[in-house]
């Protein structure tokens, strides 16, 4: 037998953290895991668009562990001494990485303007990716500047994923052999 996946416990617009507190679904916490979720979704998209390149798709999946990993981290009541065991971000997630930069960037052309999303849904999704990446990033800069917990890591994770994202776009691009959308400021 499953389980209801509905509790209705939210539907006065509270929800729990890890550790069991209760608090508003509007809190800057919630938004900020709740975006890091609606990125993992992105990134699943990305990848559905990659079946031709499974090495990428799975080190897709890795950063989608990873954004659980990060979520999870986010959901948890910094004041409450947890019980359940969490994952935890490594340095060597972050430097993973950059080395997937640094391998597709050996790939690419340098760039020599900025580049508007587009030409490929792929290309469109990864960028999408990158900006959710980024307000999940100005939100947990948010609880920081709050003095509410964060670990350090997952800001540095997020910041490292969003260059990803946009390199990922443009390796995506080049890959499918799609031209760059150069961005041409009206004069």
């Amino acid at each position: 037998m499953s389980f209801k996946i509905y509790t209705k416990t939210g539907d006065k617009g509270q929800t729990s953290l890890i550790g069991g507190t209760k608090v508003s679904k509007s809190s800057l916490r919630i938004d900020a895991y709740g975006t890091v979720d609606e990125l993992n979704s992105y990134i699943g998209l990305v990848s559905d668009y990659l079946a031709t390149e499974p090495e990428m798709v799975t080190f897709l999946r890795e950063i989608q562990d990873r954004l659980f990993t990060v979520g999870a981290s986010l959901a948890c009541d910094p004041e409450k001494d947890i019980k359940m065991r969490i994952p935890d971000l490594y340095e060597k997630d972050v430097e993973a990485l950059e080395a997937s930069i640094d391998n597709m960037n050996e790939e690419l052309p340098e760039m020599k303007s900025f580049i508007l999303p587009g030409g490929h849904v792929a290309v469109s999704t990864a960028h999408i990716a990158r900006c959710v990446c980024r307000r999940a990033e100005r939100l947990c800069v948010g609880l920081q500047e709050n003095e509410e917990f964060i670990a350090p890591l997952v800001l540095q994770y997020l910041n490292r994923l969003s260059d990803h994202l946009f390199v990922l776009a443009r390796w995506i691009g080049h890959r499918l052999k799609i031209e760059e959308i150069k961005w041409t400021p009206r004069v």
